[in-house]
């Protein structure tokens, strides 16, 4: 990586001889005051990645007018969390007259080269600029990459697991887990499964912990099936392939469209719901009220938790409010017909 002549770390200046344009011309870049052409702002966006620029304090008392524009970055796939949070983000953004250019990566931490990916989308944030940055990630310890960027522009980040003292928000899924098993034990269900989300998310994991806790509380062990790649129905079907039906009374699934394919692949196998065996999902997303059965599970309000986010950022970047380090949207269980009271014998 390039260094500056003295081999500390680079400044402005070094970013404005790599990208050939004046010091003065990278700092309007940042602040978003005055004129900078199209090209210059490639050239200084390709600067900053390959000198590994970091502003520093000073940098953010340059910005003295607002774009009333927020990045989004959005790491992992579309899914209904995903598509939900985006849309409280831009409920909240259009009635405080904000915009959001958002950018959407496809990848995990086991895409090769997602560091750098992850870096450069941020570079072609603030080379729009913009006044703040929302990062919604599913990968441990992306956010520690806008550490640095903190000290210049206000950023929040939308994690189940954060690592960094940057202002966050996120879901509880720990307590969705303990919540759906603990419906499931009340209800007399002892042999419970545990169909968990893909490896690689921080939600999985944290549901998954969530589970075994409250199975280790009720002095019982855990049977979990790690079959799922995503987040869709398909894993879920192919975990309901793997699963022996005569090991459980009840699963609960790590969201709603692992339960639909799980319920698909038992109803292939002759094992109904809640007939033959309870089953609890996590999200509450508007179809698993008409599954058959309609599903028990657990709600977790990504769109309110879109819209709280861009208000803490709002708030950061008017100085209307001192944001909390950690706001967090709790779940709530849904009780419909696919889960009863466990029949002993």
């Amino acid at each position: 990586m390039p260094r500056s002549a003295a081999g500390s770390r680079p400044s402005m200046a070094d970013v404005a001889r790599l990208s050939d344009v004046s010091t003065m011309t990278v700092s309007r870049y940042f602040t978003g005051t005055g004129y900078v052409s199209d090209a210059a702002r490639q050239r200084i966006a390709s600067a900053i990645e390959q000198l590994g620029y970091r502003p520093n304090q000073s940098a953010r008392s340059l910005r003295s007018q607002r774009t009333n524009t927020v990045g989004v970055l959005s790491m992992g796939p579309l899914n209904y969390g995903s598509a939900e949070l985006l849309t409280g983000l831009s409920q909240a953004a259009r009635e405080a007259s904000f915009a959001l250019s958002i950018i959407q990566l496809d990848l995990d931490f086991e895409t090769p080269g997602w560091k750098e990916e992850t870096t450069k989308a941020v570079g072609r944030l603030l080379s729009i600029p913009v006044d703040g940055i929302v990062l919604s990630t599913p990968v441990l310890g992306a956010d520690e990459l806008l550490t640095d960027w903190a000290r210049a522009i206000p950023v929040i980040t939308i994690s189940e697991r954060p690592r960094t003292a940057i202002a966050t928000a996120g879901t509880n899924s720990y307590a969705a887990g303990v919540q759906a098993t603990t419906h499931l034990l009340e209800l007399g269900h002892t042999a419970i499964l545990h169909v968990a989300g893909p490896a690689t998310r921080n939600e999985a994991s944290e549901r998954e912990r969530g589970y075994r806790d409250a199975m280790a509380s009720a002095g019982l062990e855990p049977a979990v099936l790690h079959e799922a790649t995503d987040w869709t129905a398909a894993s879920g079907h192919r975990a309901g392939r793997f699963a022996d039906p005569t090991d459980f009374t009840a699963v609960f699934c790590a969201n709603d469209e692992l339960a639909l394919g799980f319920l698909n692949a038992m109803d292939e196998r002759g094992r109904h719901a809640p007939a033959d065996f309870s089953i609890v999902g996590v999200d509450d997303m508007p179809s698993a009220a008409y599954f058959l059965p309609a599903l028990t599970t657990v709600r977790l309000d990504f769109r309110t938790l879109g819209a709280r986010t861009f208000e803490l950022l709002h708030a950061r970047i008017t100085e209307a409010a001192e944001v909390p380090g950690h706001f967090v949207v709790e779940p709530e269980l849904v009780v419909r017909r696919s889960t009863v009271a466990h029949a002993a014998g």
